[in-house]
């Protein structure tokens, strides 16, 4: 691979931008703070909107960018250990005066690989957690899905339990770019899981690409583009490859001094740029910086619609994080220690963070800025803060430098913006926290 400039190049480190603190800064001298939150029962007069997370650490294999904790060559018996667990969390959970009684506005099945789990398996965990929780009016159920685990049975079984929206993690069509960086499947298989995804039928379909994967080109990525706008799915996520720590790339380059594998920062930004377009002349709409959706009027994501703006994310399971009454944390994030204490009747809580006031409006300031848009009027609202006085500066540089406009009470990104809004966002953090490692 040819050098590229440091300024630019794609270094070990986290970008993407998810939340606010810091995850660094959360503590397990904190989590006496997310217990106390569980225990109160909410105030009638807020916002009780609350969704479910439930984490699956299962997948086939492990990709060469993956930083997330994942188990790979798991048995059956092994999974239905980890699936006794989870459904016990969820009772616990359940037990508890902040949730009883509170209706779910949305679920996520994340991973790691949810699709790894077969029907039988699917189906028992519905069963088992429908005496705990119910998901029957919920606006949205996702599930995401590997390509290579899906077959028409267990697709119909997804539809069954009231899966809603599909993600299917596809991110590349070329066997040779999709073996490089370590992922399961090959094309045929998406293309076979997709027939039978269309066949079934679901409300909404999802496939993620990654810009900049090891290998990719510029002919290559245009052809990813025309088989992502064939597929007409109802979204298209395109995120951009980074090197967060841990990965095997991330190691290697630590390790071995190997040069970034990834390409640059430019190169990335003008590949999703490129998708961007296309698939805007194809009839999508952008949604956010990673996501075009076919019908902005139909085609919307409840999850990240409702996170972002600080609503009540029950995390279960493995190392999942979530907010709960004011209150961020994480699950304990080793699956030994994460089963021993849910079988000892206590939530498996391993970090936390109760943020200020302030802290919480950057949070949803600095989130929904990555939709491309917001407003001053919805957290004059919320939060009582005129944004323009909290944050001229960073409004100011950001105008100038042509990453935004600021028109009146409205804000939006250029192009130029939202290709790399994850950058800006630190900007707008606390100045404490705008060097410190974010994860």
């Amino acid at each position: 691979m040819k050098t590229t400039d440091v300024s630019t190049a794609t270094e070990v480190g986290s970008y993407f931008i998810s939340n606010y603190p810091p995850f660094s800064l959360w503590t397990e001298e904190n989590t006496p703070e997310i217990l106390e939150a569980f225990d109160r029962p909410v105030e009638q007069t807020k916002d009780t909107t609350a969704g479910l997370y439930i984490h699956i650490p299962f997948c086939r294999k492990r990709c060469k960018f993956c930083y997330f904790r994942v188990y790979t060559n798991q048995n059956a018996a092994a999974i239905e250990e980890y699936v006794q667990a989870l459904i016990r969390e969820i009772e616990l959970i359940s037990r508890k005066p902040g949730v009883q009684g509170r209706g779910l506005e949305f679920v996520y099945f994340g991973g790691g690989t949810p699709s790894y789990l077969s029907s039988k398996q699917l189906r028992s965990l519905r069963e088992r957690m429908s005496q705990h929780v119910t998901w029957e009016k919920a606006k949205e159920v996702t599930f995401e899905c590997e390509p290579g685990t899906l077959s028409l049975d267990k697709l119909k079984t997804l539809k069954e339990i009231g899966i809603t929206r599909l993600s299917l993690g596809v991110e590349n069509f070329d066997d040779r770019i999709l073996e490089e960086n370590g992922r399961a499947h090959l094309s045929p298989e998406v293309m076979k899981a997709y027939d039978w995804i269309q066949e079934v039928g679901f409300p909404q379909v999802n496939i993620d690409l990654i810009a900049g994967m090891v290998g990719e080109t510029d002919d290559n990525w245009q052809r990813c583009i025309d088989k992502a706008i064939a597929m007409q799915p109802d979204n298209i996520t395109v995120y951009q490859m980074e090197l967060p720590f841990n990965t095997v790339y991330s190691k290697e380059m630590k390790e071995q001094g190997v040069e970034s594998p990834v390409a640059d920062w430019p190169t990335k930004r003008r590949w999703v740029s490129e998708a961007m377009d296309r698939m805007m002349a194809a009839g999508y709409s952008i949604s956010s910086g990673n996501e075009l959706v076919r019908n902005p009027e139909t085609d919307h994501f409840v999850y990240r619609d409702n996170v972002w703006r600080g609503c009540d994310l029950i995390a279960t399971g493995v190392s999942s994080f979530g907010h709960f009454q004011g209150v961020h944390y994480q699950n304990l994030d080793r699956i030994e220690g994460y089963i021993e204490t849910v079988n000892q009747g206590e939530l498996p809580v391993n970090r936390a963070l109760r943020p200020t006031e302030h802290q919480m409006l950057i949070r949803e300031v600095v989130l929904q800025m990555k939709e491309g848009h917001i407003s001053g009027d919805t957290f004059r609202s919320k939060f009582g803060v005129d944004i323009f006085a909290e944050f001229p500066e960073a409004f100011a540089n950001q105008q100038a430098a042509g990453y935004l406009t600021v028109d009146g009470d409205n804000v939006k990104l250029t192009r130029k913006g939202l290709l790399q809004v994850d950058s800006l966002l630190p900007e707008y953090f606390e100045k404490e926290h705008r060097a410190v490692r974010y994860t």
